[in-house]
């Protein structure tokens, strides 16, 4: 890659984390505000569709988002597979003693809780997971135009997915491990299918089950230290079931224009 182009991929890079960051940083640790938050990402995603064109591709191709015409079937099979194993995993927390059931709310109750909730958890949870993504896997993926190794993608992939999680590095290993078994499930559905719409499902059907469980499966956490690593086993399962996928069923052909 020419000098220049290594410059500008480095730039393009430390927009987008910056921009992750003081959404992060501001809006949830300063104002505690999904609305600052939320807006701060919003114009990270604006951003990226310049940055794209700067670093001489069409726009969010730069980050393997272009459209495919198996993205609503990735997008939404990930959701679901995402949703399931968080149920599986409550359940399994529960028989191990991980988590206490809560007496559940009336089925009257329980409908509204989740009717009422689901509108916003789709949005407060959708926004962040595709920025992160687009920073810490589609971006590695393509924009570098590092002719990537599959397994040096993940692993690398994870790692950075691993840090880009610095105010909770703090909980301690638990939270590490689980980290970073979410960034290889994650980064594997990417080399799995060349781009980063299965990624996007996955990791977005996580953050939403995390917002809607209490709402069907009410339960409390008995054994905090043990939670995380039900998480990270949960994501290990998604890995495994990832390699049924055909590897990169529509062909990772892109073409970047002139820089």
């Amino acid at each position: 890659m020419p000098a220049v182009d290594r410059k500008r991929v480095v730039i393009a890079f430390v927009v987008l984390l910056a921009f992750y960051h003081v959404a992060e940083g501001l809006g949830g640790h300063v104002f505690h505000s999904l609305t600052v938050s939320g807006t701060v990402l919003v114009a990270m995603l604006a951003v990226a569709w310049p940055l794209g064109r700067w670093l001489g591709f069409k726009g969010y191709d730069a980050y393997a988002l272009e459209w495919r015409r198996s993205a609503p079937l990735l997008v939404s099979g990930g959701l679901v597979l995402s949703l399931l194993l968080k149920y599986v995993a409550v359940c399994v927390g529960m028989g191990l003693g991980v988590y206490l059931a809560r007496p559940p709310e009336t089925a009257a109750a329980a409908v509204m809780s989740f009717v009422s909730t689901l509108p916003l958890a789709l949005v407060v949870t959708f926004i962040p997971s595709v920025a992160e993504d687009l920073l810490t896997r589609g971006f590695l993926y393509r924009a570098t135009r590092v002719a990537w190794t599959p397994w040096v993608f993940v692993a690398v992939s994870a790692v950075v997915y691993l840090f880009n999680h610095a105010y909770r590095l703090g909980a301690g290993p638990a939270q590490w491990v689980m980290l970073f078994c979410f960034g290889l499930a994650y980064a594997t559905a990417v080399v799995r299918t060349g781009h980063l719409w299965l990624a996007v499902g996955l990791h977005w059907g996580w953050n939403l089950a995390n917002q809607l469980i209490d709402t069907v499966l009410p339960y409390d956490i008995a054994l905090p230290a043990w939670s995380p690593l039900l998480s990270a086993a949960a994501h290990v399962v998604m890995l495994g079931m990832l390699f049924a996928i055909p590897t990169n069923v529509e062909g990772d052909d892109f073409h970047p224009d002139p820089a």
